[in-house]
């Protein structure tokens, strides 16, 4: 959608424009934005700026378990306290940061970066499963459990069946987060009493 208005100088259209890409911004909700900043003095505006510039320089992957780092490691994969006898599979960082307020879950975890759908063109070998098995492979037996968070859809489910198939003749224990979660639901938008109780009752696979 074009988003030039005559009556606004351009490098105000533009900063509503590169707000509209983010997900869920419309035209409305970008003006607001950036009028928002302009009310604020240069000092918020150019921390505001200078946050943005650090996420693109600072942040990584973790080499553990590719959820979002300032280093090698993550928070969760460096904190000496969690449990990494058990993972916990996940589509990406939101199901991670859903699962983690509910307070359920002390393991660590694993960031597929997706989910099969042949649809969309993404097969398994552009999603994390080899990663994950050699992760639990180079633990020679530290990993004893693999939970298995896909989202319970049609794709989420498809994702799950391949992780197993792949993991089954390792010696782990492979369980699916229960069905405390509404089908065609998403992890990211689940409450946390839901997800607590979904991994609970996790099931066998």
């Amino acid at each position: 959608m074009d988003t030039f208005d005559p009556s606004l100088p351009k490098s105000i259209t533009r900063l509503i424009e590169e707000f509209m890409k983010l997900p869920g911004v419309g035209r409305k909700t970008a003006q607001r934005f950036v009028f928002f900043l302009l009310k604020k003095d240069l000092s918020f505006q150019e921390e505001f700026g200078n946050a943005l510039t650090t996420l693109t320089k600072d942040i990584r992957l973790c080499r553990e378990c590719f959820h979002f780092a300032e280093g090698d490691l993550c928070e969760i994969c460096r904190n000496p306290k969690r449990d990494e006898h058990i993972i916990c599979t996940v589509e990406d960082s939101l199901d991670l940061l859903s699962i983690e307020k509910s307070n359920a879950f002390r393991g660590k975890y694993h960031i597929l970066g997706g989910i099969i759908s042949p649809i969309d063109g993404i097969g398994p070998d552009k999603i994390r499963i080899k990663e994950l098995k050699g992760r639990i492979e180079r633990s020679k037996g530290k990993i004893e459990e693999v939970i298995i968070a896909t989202n319970p859809t049609l794709e989420g489910e498809a994702t799950a069946t391949y992780i197993w198939r792949s993991l089954e003749k390792l010696p782990v224990k492979i369980t699916r987060i229960a069905r405390g979660l509404p089908v065609g639901g998403d992890v990211e938008f689940t409450d946390e009493v839901t997800l607590a109780r979904a991994l609970e009752n996790r099931s066998n696979i």
